[in-house]
């Protein structure tokens, strides 16, 4: 060892004891004392130096052999009725205009009290078709998903603990209603990496006339360092803002200045040991590479058209939940681990643009056919046999409608449906039943912690032990309360 590579070891070792010192003396008691137990016990003072060429998205061993590599998370913003898509229930327009027995709502509460909420039930528009070899119901605005149910598992008791738009989805992608907490997304790259090193390991498209209320925070790294955190691509311009060089810059110029700006971070970490600074790192070299893997992505020229009239792409370039999801097969082929598409807006509850007579069918149409297509389209590439598909929202509707300008259902936190395709599930399955309305569970009953804990488990990741040690608690996306695998669903 050099004098000067000595000099610079003790250099670095006397700044964090006097650092250590300093705090101390300040926060011997009260809050100052928690917080410095706080930085300590996540080693960001005196930690150990990170290793410079240590990449936190190298590909990592699961608890046990995986059934899927990778996710495709088809999220339905808004929450999607069940009774109009999935959960076939004839009593309902039956008894359709009388009220709910009283049986069914003492003691429940809903999102919105007063001139809106009634309990009269509300019947069902669609007809109803049953699909398959086992014949499972299917709505007549689901026309190309009914076509593919023999390659689905159908959760028809989800339930939930929120039934806000916000916190509720928060909770659906996060497992609690509060910020800060990592995503499902997030979690999974935690604990698997990602097989592409020339794309973020979680990618993030949206469609619709809006984003989820709640942005950013649904895919969020949380308390996790922010590499593993979803990275949203966009449609039309460059994928990411400021990806490109400007003209003004050569390549060799750009190549020496990223050089630069990895030479001082790895100094900084090399002293430091914070995470971030790896992140940053890594951030860097991602961003260089992703200028020629992110325009290659979006560049659909090397499709088929017999696959773009599939997907019901009729522009190249416009920007959709069609195009999403044939962006989602082309990122998994990359090897990018999550990938998570957000459609909007599914929130109908009777008002002006938010009415079960035309915008429901009309967003149904929207979805149905690409959706359709991207099952087949992964079967027939082999990818669904390791992809593991999603499809739902953040909760469901009321068998009762509202009173507003049109028809509507308000959210409804006990019973909605999810399904789940490839990735090891058990296809043409139908998991659990709900109540002659559609209005709670009356057999397997599921949680959104269950759901979270067999996404996990086909990824081979052991909901219980994959967990994050922050402000002195063993933080896990399940949380402390008990959750199951949901083994009937599972091949």
């Amino acid at each position: 060892m050099t004098q000067n590579k000595r000099n610079r070891e003790m250099s670095s070792v006397a700044l964090q004891e006097s650092t250590r010192r300093h705090f101390f003396s300040q926060c011997s008691t009260g809050v100052g004392s928690i917080a410095l137990a706080s930085l300590l016990a996540d080693r960001r003072l005196g930690a150990e130096p990170i290793a410079p060429t240590t990449n936190p998205l190298e590909p990592k061993v699961a608890h046990f052999p995986a059934k899927a590599k990778n996710v495709i998370f088809l999220f339905m913003a808004g929450g999607p009725s069940q009774l109009e898509t999935f959960d076939y229930k004839p009593k309902l327009n039956e008894l359709s205009g009388q009220p709910i027995p009283q049986s069914f709502i003492e003691g429940k509460r809903f999102a919105f009290m007063g001139s809106s909420h009634r309990t009269d039930l509300l019947g069902f528009r669609p007809k109803f078709k049953q699909c398959g070899q086992d014949g499972t119901w299917v709505s007549d605005y689901l026309p190309h998903t009914g076509k593919i149910v023999d390659d689905l598992s159908i959760v028809k008791t989800c339930s939930t603990d929120l039934f806000n738009h916000a916190p509720a989805k928060l909770f659906m992608n996060t497992g609690t209603g509060l910020f800060g907490r990592p995503s499902l997304g997030a979690w999974t790259t935690y604990g698997l990496g990602s097989e592409c090193d020339n794309l973020p390991g979680f990618v993030v498209l949206q469609s619709g006339p809006r984003g989820p209320r709640g942005g950013a925070m649904h895919w969020t790294s949380g308390v996790l360092p922010t590499t593993y955190q979803g990275v949203p691509l966009r449609n039309q311009g460059d994928p990411i803002l400021n990806l490109s060089t400007p003209g003004s810059i050569s390549e060799v110029q750009q190549r020496q200045l990223v050089d630069t700006i990895r030479d001082l971070n790895l100094k900084r970490l090399v002293e430091t040991g914070d995470q971030e600074i790896s992140t940053r790192i890594n951030a860097y070299e991602m961003a260089y590479r992703m200028q020629t893997s992110a325009p290659e992505l979006m560049d659909t020229a090397d499709e088929s058209q017999a696959t773009m009239d599939a997907y019901g792409i009729k522009d190249a370039n416009e920007s959709s939940y069609a195009r999403n999801c044939l962006l989602a097969r082309r990122l998994v082929q990359r090897g990018v681990r999550f990938v998570q598409l957000y459609h909007t807006n599914w929130d109908h509850h009777g008002g002006a643009n938010e009415n079960l007579e035309t915008h429901l069918p009309a967003i149904c149409k929207e979805i149905d056919k690409s959706t359709a297509a991207l099952i087949q389209d992964l079967k027939q590439s082999g990818l669904l046999d390791e992809t593991l598909v999603i499809w739902g929202g953040e909760f469901g509707r009321t068998p009762m409608g509202e009173v507003r300008k049109s028809t509507g259902r308000n959210h409804h936190i006990d019973a909605f449906t999810m399904w789940f395709a490839g990735g090891g599930m058990k296809p043409g399955t139908v998991y659990g039943e709900t109540d002659e309305f559609g209005f709670a569970p009356v057999d397997k009953g599921c949680h959104v912690r269950d759901i979270h804990a067999t996404i996990l488990h086909q990824l081979g990741l052991d909901h219980e032990k994959l967990s994050v040690r922050f402000q002195g608690l063993d933080v896990r996306l399940t949380g402390v309360e008990k959750a199951h695998v949901l083994q009937d669903i599972i091949a």
